[in-house]
C-alpha cells in the first residue's frame, strides 16, 4: 500500500498551480435599431432624437430611420444622417431591424411587416388593443414591450411620468379654451376676476398629471379639488404643490356632489397593469352642469369616465349629456419636440444597458422594471389583463424566463 505521507504517492497534479477561472461576461453584440414613421392618431413624436442616435452610432450600433420620422418634431432627415443613422424611404428596410421603436400603437400594415423574434418597444394603448394584433405578435414570437408600463428601480413609470408632466401643464390651457363660448363652453374665465369667483376643477387621481395640472390651475387662480384613495399620494401632492388644496378619498357621494358644481373634471388615474377603473358613471355625468368640461387623460388606458370615447387632435371633443368631452390619448403630441426628447432620454439608457447585458432578452431577464412592460414574449401572452379581456391563454413571464436562460 502506498505511503500517504510521501508526495510521490499522491495523485498527479495535486500540488501543481491551477488556472484561475473567471466569470465571462456575455458578448456585447451591437444593436440593430429601427425607427419607423408613425402617423396614426396624429402622432408627431419620435422615440429617438438625433443626439441619442449619435450616441448609439458612435458606440457602433446600427440605427435605421424611416425618412420623415422626425419631421413633425422638427428633426430633419439630414440631422439624423449627420448623427450616423441610415435614412430609408422603404419601410420594409426599417422593419428588418431587430429592435423596433415606436411612439404609436401598431397598425395592421405594420404587423404584416414584423419579423419573427423581433423586439417591439411601443405604447400598448389599451383602447386600441385588438385580439388579432396580439395573436399576430404571438404567431411571430415577438417580444413586445409597452412603454407606458416600463418601471424604474423606485417603482415609478418613467415614460408615464414624463408624458404626465407635459399633459398636466397642457390640459389646463386646453380646459381654459373649452370653457369659452367659442368652444360651446359656459363662457367662464378660468381664473375669475375681482368680485367674481374663479372656475372650479375636480381632479381624479393625485399623481404627476394632478401635480402639474394643480400648479398650472392654481397659477391661474382656479379652485382645485383632488380625489384619490391613496393618502400618501394626497399628502405628497400637497407638499409638492406647496399650497393647501381640497383633497379627499374617492367617496362617491361626495364626488357626485362635487362634480355637480364643477366647471372642469380631469381624469388622471393611472393603472399599473391594465385598464383604468371607471370612477365616474354616466349618471354622475348627467348631473354635471351643461357646458362643463371633462378631460380624460386616462383615456389611453380606457378612461375613468363611463362616457369617455377616444377622440383625436383633428376632432378632439364631443358633447354627451350637455358636457364637453376631450379624450385625446396622445395629448403630448401637441408638443412633439419636448415629448420626443423626454422619451428619447428614457429609451437611450435602456438600449445601452441591453448592449452591456448581451442583448434585450438578457436585459429583460435581469430587469424587473423592463419585464413589467412585456406583454407578449416568444409566442406567449404575458399580460394578465389582456388575457382576461380577450379570453386568451396567460403565461407568467416569471415562469418563462428561467426556462429560457
Amino acid at each position: 500500500m502506498p505511503d500517504p505521507i510521501r508526495p510521490s504517492a499522491w495523485p498527479s497534479g495535486v500540488l501543481q498551480t491551477q488556472t484561475e477561472t473567471l466569470a465571462v461576461m456575455p458578448k456585447k453584440d451591437k444593436l440593430f435599431i429601427g425607427v419607423p414613421k408613425d402617423s396614426i392618431l396624429q402622432e408627431k413624436r419620435v422615440p429617438l432624437v438625433p443626439s441619442a442616435v449619435k450616441v448609439l452610432c458612435d458606440q457602433g450600433h446600427r440605427v435605421v430611420i424611416e425618412s420623415g420620422a422626425g419631421y413633425q418634431s422638427n428633426y430633419t432627415d439630414h440631422e439624423y444622417a449627420e448623427a450616423g443613422a441610415e435614412v430609408q424611404s422603404d419601410r420594409r428596410s426599417v422593419f428588418q431591424a431587430h429592435i423596433l421603436l415606436k411612439t404609436a400603437p401598431m397598425t395592421d400594415e405594420e404587423l404584416a411587416l414584423l419579423q419573427t423574434h423581433q423586439v417591439l418597444i411601443s405604447p400598448l394603448t389599451i383602447p386600441f388593443a385588438k385580439e388579432e394584433h396580439l395573436q399576430a405578435l404571438k404567431d411571430k414570437k415577438v417580444i413586445a414591450i409597452a412603454t407606458e408600463y416600463l418601471k424604474d428601480a423606485d417603482g415609478s413609470f418613467p415614460v408615464v411620468r414624463s408624458m404626465s408632466e407635459i399633459a398636466g401643464i397642457s390640459v389646463i390651457s386646453t380646459a381654459s379654451e373649452l370653457l369659452s363660448t367659442t368652444n360651446a363652453g359656459i363662457g367662464k374665465l378660468f381664473g375669475g376676476i375681482s368680485g367674481v369667483p374663479p372656475a372650479k376643477i375636480v381632479i381624479l387621481g393625485a399623481g404627476i398629471v394632478a401635480e402639474y395640472a394643480s400648479r398650472a390651475a392654481l397659477g391661474l387662480g382656479a379652485r382645485v379639488h383632488v380625489y384619490d384613495n391613496s393618502m400618501y399620494k394626497l399628502l405628497r401632492l400637497q407638499n409638492a404643490v406647496g399650497h393647501k388644496l381640497y383633497t379627499s378619498s374617492i367617496n362617491l357621494v361626495d364626488l357626485q356632489r362635487d362634480l355637480a358644481t364643477t366647471d372642469i373634471a380631469l381624469g388622471a388615474i393611472h393603472s399599473t397593469t391594465g385598464r383604468t377603473p371607471i370612477v365616474v358613471t354616466e349618471e354622475m355625468v348627467m348631473n354635471m352642469k351643461t357646458g362643463s368640461v371633462i378631460i380624460d387623460v386616462s383615456i389611453d388606458q380606457g378612461g375613468c369616465f363611463e362616457t369617455s370615447d377616444v377622440t383625436s387632435h383633428d376632432s378632439p371633443t364631443y358633447q354627451r349629456h350637455g358636457v364637453i368631452h376631450y379624450c385625446v390619448p396622445n395629448i403630448t403630441s401637441k408638443f412633439p419636440r419636448t415629448a420626443s426628447s423626454a422619451i428619447s432620454n428614457i429609451l437611450l439608457p435602456i438600449l445601452q444597458d441591453a448592449e452591456k447585458q448581451g442583448g434585450m432578452e438578457e436585459l429583460i431577464a435581469n430587469s424587473p422594471g423592463l419585464r413589467n412592460g412585456v406583454y407578449t414574449y416568444k409566442g406567449c401572452l404575458t399580460n394578465q389583463y389582456l388575457s382576461r379581456r380577450f379570453g386568451m391563454k396567460y403565461t407568467s413571464l416569471d415562469l418563462i424566463i428561467p426556462s429560457v436562460f
